[in-house]
């Protein structure tokens, strides 16, 4: 039988009662749990193989009937059948372990809620977690029921044959006329979209484990749990292999839908499934659509907002079936800034502030705002969207039980308190945002404009002494770039072409740009940081523009075509000079693990860009 590839140290049986703990060529040590008590016993590997032989063709045997039979009929001590009880249960393990059920995916919960604060990124972190795979989303609300969960009949239209009186098709010009009529059907939502799909993906699956389903159930906590599962609530406990431990029997709608949409699938590991339930035929009964049990494959996943005014608490027996993760609030390293009339100021300096207000004045952390409270775009978070949901939810949800109490909410401009109305000015026809009161209720909790000086670069000379600005002093900004050049030009010291190409060590600085001189050419290379659009600008640089400039020009179209990018060609009449730029998006500065790929990349495109220009600037 190969005893020694079918039961492995740790295995342990579907009741729980026998587990491996230890084997060697003759025996398995085994722990035997039976009516409270637990022991170990030593268990012969060729006595445990006349109990599989026996049970492989005495399905319906007992323990005691196994005994009986074969004790004796060996020179195996007939008081080893003692163990008659222990051996039958190592005998169902080893037949099952044929075609055993593998419990896909283990390490992940089956029924799983993040939950947290506002913004903290728990759908994000779904959608991380679960990228790639098939997903069924919905979302919870008041009004959501059984109905809207599970299914329901509603009223669909379909196109059917037109028929006379007599009940025989209508003809005309040879063809068979038809016409939409409204017909009631059953419509599944999301469980059953789910439901089905997983039982789908095990018909699928050959052998080893079926591809996942996910069902995601967005802000879980809006809607009456208790009504929208209702019997389906039985279905949240999961066996070790990931099945429903207790099926429920579907209703007769439920059961005709399920068994069409179920009908001529064949599962493989019928078998396996069916042992876990005592051997009751439970695949054929999920087929014929008479139960609903959840499959190994079935993940049900949600989301919960620890802010959200709920008329529905969530109970504990149902709290019980889930596995909860906390999302906390924390810097998520994006650099959001928030955009008032030019002046930027940090997005997680707003948030440490104004949640330490929160927490000190309602004594809870429900109300806090997580980093994704607020979508930014390119980094930036306008005043029309900070005003219209940042300070909506500050004014409307979290402060306005507490009379705005505390200088934050002072308006030392114009009098009295910051009301919500001073954030607009009246229209005719649409009201616009005042920037001066955002930038002033952004004062009031401290907050200072962040220093950016990520102009174009326009020629300035490098300040690499930092003797007199210790980095105490620096900006937030100040600090990343300094830190970026240092790692980078570490980095770049490495690459026998940049050192020869670009001299030595050159020494990091704080600007937002850094300089490399060709030897031999009437321009250089720059490089530019804008931290705040996640963006760099690789330029060729001509300090006054030469005819080399245009030579260059003249053939714009063959240099972008060796370089494969577009340029922007910039002539400064003011400053005499020219700038040939080429710009890469989606620039992660937050990401230190994957500055060397950025690095890689600036150092392959500037030698690459120096080649190129001196090449055709020595074409005249």
């Amino acid at each position: 039988m190969g005893l020694n590839n079918r039961l492995q140290i740790g295995d342990v049986s579907n009741n729980g009662q026998v587990e491996i703990v230890d084997e060697d060529r003759l025996c398995y040590l085994v722990r035997s749990t039976s009516k409270g008590a637990t022991g170990l016993r030593t268990i012969s590997k060729s006595l445990l193989e006349e109990y599989v032989n026996y049970w492989s063709e005495h399905s319906d045997a007992t323990s005691e009937s196994a005994r009986q039979a074969l004790s004796g009929r060996s020179e195996i001590d007939k008081f080893e059948y003692g163990y008659t009880s222990t051996l039958s249960v190592m005998a169902q393990m080893v037949l099952q372990s044929t075609h055993k059920v593998k419990n896909n995916v283990s390490s992940l919960p089956r029924q799983q809620i993040f939950y947290g604060a506002p913004g903290t990124g728990k759908s994000f972190t779904i959608n991380q977690e679960i990228k790639g795979e098939d997903v069924i989303r919905t979302t919870f609300h008041p009004d959501s029921d059984y109905s809207s969960f599970v299914g329901a009949y509603k009223p669909t239209t379909r196109e059917i044959t037109m028929r006379d009186l007599s009940g025989h098709p209508v003809i005309e010009h040879a063809q068979i006329l038809t016409e939409e009529k409204i017909v009631y059907e059953f419509v599944p939502q999301a469980f059953l979209q789910a439901y089905i799909a997983a039982w789908e993906k095990y018909a699928a699956c050959d052998e080893g484990n079926p591809q996942r389903q996910f069902l995601v159930i967005e802000e879980i906590n809006r809607g009456n749990c208790a009504q929208i599962f209702g019997d389906l609530f039985q279905l949240l406990d999961r066996n070790h292999s990931g099945f429903s431990d207790y099926p429920v029997k579907a209703d007769t709608d439920m059961k005709r839908y399920v068994a069409k949409a179920l009908k001529g699938l064949t599962i493989p590991q019928a078998g396996a499934i069916n042992s876990l339930y005592g051997g009751r035929d439970v695949v054929s009964e999920v087929l014929e659509g008479n139960i609903l049990l959840l499959p190994s494959n079935l993940f049900i996943w949600a989301t919960m907002n620890t802010s959200d005014q709920s008329l529905f608490p969530i109970d504990s027996a149902f709290k019980r079936r889930w596995d909860w993760s906390y999302m906390p609030i924390s810097d998520a390293k994006k650099g959001y800034v928030i955009d008032v009339a030019g002046s930027r100021y940090d997005w997680w300096q707003f948030l440490e502030e104004i949640n330490k207000k929160i927490e000190s004045t309602t004594n809870s952390e429900d109300k806090k705002l997580g980093y994704f409270f607020c979508k930014a775009h390119g980094g930036v978070i306008s005043a029309e969207t900070f005003v219209g949901k940042v300070v909506f939810y500050l004014w409307n949800d979290v402060f306005k039980d507490f009379d705005l109490v505390g200088p934050i909410f002072d308006d030392t401009v114009e009098g009295g308190k910051l009301t919500f109305a001073k954030f607009y000015t009246e229209g005719e026809m649409k009201t616009k945002v005042r920037a001066e009161k955002v930038a002033q209720f952004l004062g009031n909790l401290g907050l200072t404009p962040v220093e950016e000086s990520e102009e174009e670069y326009n020629g300035q000379a490098e300040n690499t002494d930092d003797s007199e600005n210790p980095r105490a002093t620096w900006s937030v900004s100040e600090r990343k770039r300094y830190d970026f050049w240092e790692a980078f030009l570490a980095y770049a010291q490495k690459n026998d072409d940049f050192k020869t190409y670009f001299g030595g060590t050159k020494k990091a600085g704080k600007d937002h740009w850094k300089n490399f001189y060709v030897s031999g050419a009437d321009f250089y290379m720059s490089v530019v940081l804008k931290l705040w659009e996640r963006a760099i600008a690789l330029q060729v640089y001509f300090d006054r523009t030469t005819d080399t400039y245009y030579h260059l020009a003249d053939q714009k179209k063959d240099i972008e075509a060796e370089m494969d990018t577009t340029y922007e060609w910039r002539e400064n009449p003011e400053k005499k000079s020219s700038t040939i730029v080429e710009r890469i998006d989606n620039i992660d500065f937050e990401d230190k693990e994957h500055w060397t790929t950025i690095f890689d990349l600036i150092i392959t495109r500037i030698l690459r860009m120096r080649e190129v220009f001196v090449k055709y600037s020595k074409q005249q």
